[in-house]
């Protein structure tokens, strides 16, 4: 059994009793930081050096001793901020690779965006238990999606329903479809005035055009249980 924890944004805690993973530890609200790091932390994942992504990476990783993953070229702007060399996992990554921490292993996907470092990324996570969790990062949809869906079975995806800056709720409900997951959590919207300020379309559209994936929308600080 693992537990998914949404923080906010695209900020999400992956746990099981073996590794506690965060990606993108950006926080609106500053209690999140200490939901984050309760239990402590093993891996943190950074899918691209927005400031909005990046957030507390490199504060977490001090305090908590955790391991950052990210791409060549964002690793190597977050050793400079202050992440110790000897915690970046190879020095960073790169599209296509896979690391293991703790019994869970890391893919690094493409995801179309931009980065003033390195390319943006996604991660797909196989979490000891075998829940496997696709954090798409910021995208737009892309076809490529569908060769994830046939390599992996997705139990979870977490895509962004905001639009502006990555595909609004039509694109990632026909994502859905693509990648073939069994559930989605919808993320990065009503953080900005400028995105989606709820998810009620993505979930109006997922329910219409892809039955058979269930949407699950969270709340901040919320934290649910997924079984594969």
């Amino acid at each position: 059994m693992s537990t998914i924890t949404w923080l906010g944004h695209s900020a999400f805690k992956l746990e099981t009793a073996a590794v506690s993973i965060l990606v993108d530890p950006f926080f609106t609200d500053p209690a999140m930081r200490a939901l984050a790091e309760k239990g402590g932390v093993d891996l943190v994942l950074v899918t691209h050096d927005h400031g909005d992504h990046v957030g507390s990476a490199v504060e977490i990783c001090k305090a908590t001793g955790a391991s950052l993953g990210a791409i060549v070229g964002t690793s190597g702007r977050l050793a400079a901020a202050g992440v110790p060399e000897s915690q970046i996992v190879g020095g960073g990554f790169n599209m296509g690779g896979t690391i293991e921490c703790c019994g869970a292993t890391v893919t690094m996907t493409q995801a179309y965006h931009s980065s003033d470092s390195g390319s943006p990324a996604g991660y797909i996570i196989t979490m000891p238990d075998g829940l496997t969790v696709y954090h798409a990062g910021d995208t737009c949809i892309f076809s490529g999606m569908a060769l994830w869906g046939k390599l992996y079975r997705i139990d979870v995806a977490l895509l962004p329903i905001g639009g502006f800056y990555t595909m609004d709720a039509r694109q990632a409900a026909m994502a859905c479809g693509l990648l073939k997951c069994s559930s989605v959590v919808p993320m990065h919207y009503g953080t900005f005035p400028i995105l989606a300020q709820d998810s009620r379309e993505f979930e109006q559209l997922v329910a219409s055009q892809v039955p058979g994936c269930r949407c699950v929308p969270m709340t901040p600080g919320s934290s649910l249980e997924f079984h594969r």
